[in-house]
């Protein structure tokens, strides 16, 4: 099975996590949860930011809007997936002694923030003249 495949089933399972390895420092293991929900705050305010912008903004052409609301909110849902797995991650390299993983999700998580800001502060700069 692929290493995705055995990290997703370790989601529903993560005592399962236990079964490979030394217990770590509970210090890095408690760290690694507090990082986990770090993550989990991170996607609700992107979520909550996508209905804000398909709600608060109504003078917006419909494309223009839901463009914006719906990068935030593929945003939020990427960043909960990517928690837990990140949390499973390193939990398991923590019980293997090995390094923590790499990622390139923070990179992306960033861009489509600063591309959905650079448009949100276009319109706040210079207004939308919709439908006039």
């Amino acid at each position: 099975m692929s290493d995705f495949g055995q990290s997703l089933r370790l989601w529903f399972a993560p005592r399962r996590v236990r079964e490979e390895g030394q217990t770590p420092d509970y210090r890095f293991s408690l760290a690694n949860e507090r990082t986990f929900l770090a993550w989990l705050r991170t996607a609700l305010a992107l979520i909550g930011g996508g209905f804000a912008v398909d709600q608060f903004l109504p003078d917006l052409p419909w494309g223009v809007r839901a463009g914006m609301a719906l990068g935030l909110l593929g945003a939020g849902v990427l960043c909960a997936l990517r928690a837990v797995n990140h949390w499973v991650r390193c939990e398991q390299a923590m019980r293997r002694g090995e390094d923590l993983p790499v990622s390139r999700f923070p990179v992306l998580l960033s861009v489509v923030i600063a591309v959905v800001a650079v448009a949100m502060v276009v319109v706040v700069l210079f207004g939308w003249e919709g439908g006039r």
